[in-house]
């Protein structure tokens, strides 16, 4: 199976595809605050500069020869204009003149890969694999993923910023982004519904645990949004409501781990 290895400390992994050595993220959002400013009024810092200087420093620490987006590169649903488009134009500048930049289009991308269509290579919303049939799946999960990424051994995904709630003995509390992996359900993640056609619509939770887990069975990774500001899902919180299709019963068997490596388990029982 091909390794996808986080980075320590951040939101982003490293994995080899064929001659290449691959950096991937998910969830950039840039121009989160001029969204946020036109969407909700909302004044914030701008952190455009820090955003661009975490990723270009992470090509070069990780010695990336591709960056991959794993969609929603840009935060306002639409084309870019105005102050998000000139973020997106200086990112895009700057990552491509360190590596190659792939983006696999989220929810919020509509017109980001048309904009920027000289400049960045685009796998469309259905996902993709890198590397050809053996490779990795890459998709951004707000869709159902096309068959060749359901048939990779290791399938990454964004769109869900998992978050994990953790309180303290004396009831203090804080929020942390997660990632969340584990060996895929498949007859979730193939339909939703009934993959197998024999009307089955059992709660994979409810059948299936980490114990037994089937080596076999083809691995997803969720990661972590690479912008901080962005929200997501506590997908520790009782009642909590993924924004992923095939999420959570596609990840019967799933654990949650900090972004400093600390394993949380399964992530039903945080």
């Amino acid at each position: 199976m091909t390794r996808v290895e986080p980075v320590a400390g951040e939101p982003a992994a490293v994995t080899t595809v064929g001659d290449e050595r691959a950096l991937l993220v998910a969830d950039v959002h840039a121009g989160i605050e001029a969204g946020l400013r036109y969407e909700r009024g909302v004044e914030l810092d701008d952190r455009a500069d820090e955003r661009r200087s975490r990723l270009c420093g992470l090509i070069d620490e990780t010695d990336a020869d591709r960056l991959v987006v794993l969609g929603d590169l840009a935060h306002r649903v639409g084309a870019p204009e105005g102050e998000e488009r000139d973020e997106l134009a200086a990112l895009v500048a700057a990552l491509t003149d360190r590596a190659s930049v792939t983006l696999v289009e989220g929810n919020h991308d509509a017109g980001v890969a048309e904009a920027f269509a000289d400049d960045i290579d685009v796998i469309g919303t259905g996902g993709g694999t890198l590397g050809g049939s053996d490779g990795v799946g890459v998709v951004h999960g707000h869709t159902w993923p096309e068959p060749s990424v359901r048939a990779a051994d290791v399938v990454c995904m964004g769109h869900e910023h998992p978050q994990v709630r953790l309180e303290d003995p004396v009831g203090g509390s804080r929020t942390e982004r997660a990632w969340l992996r584990g060996p895929v359900w498949p007859g979730v993640f193939v339909d939703g519904s009934d993959a197998t056609g024999d009307g089955d619509t059992t709660d994979p939770a409810e059948t299936r645990s980490a114990d037994d887990a089937s080596e076999d069975l083809p691995e997803i990774v969720v990661f972590p949004a690479f912008n901080e500001r962005s929200g997501g899902t506590w997908v520790n919180a009782e009642g909590a409501s993924f924004l992923a299709p095939f999420l959570p019963d596609g990840l019967a068997a799933g654990d949650a781990y900090l972004l400093d490596g600390t394993r949380l388990g399964d992530f039903r029982r945080i």
